[in-house]
């Protein structure tokens, strides 16, 4: 007998697969996070500027 009981299996599983959803939504929101950066550095070298007049290098 395990640990986990007779539902072992399906606990095992579900933490396995929350973790697979949990990372993907991860590389997802960086992935995003560049193209979203790239973008805007595409449009401030267009000559499209943001309404703060910052650029995008700029932190506050």
């Amino acid at each position: 007998m395990t640990p986990l009981g007779p539902y072992a299996t399906f606990i095992v599983t579900s933490y396995v697969l929350v973790a697979a959803v949990v990372g993907a939504l991860i590389i997802w929101v960086i992935a995003d996070y560049r193209r979203q950066t790239a973008r805007l550095h595409d449009l401030e070298a267009s000559g499209v500027t943001r309404r703060s007049g910052r650029s995008a290098t700029e932190r506050s």
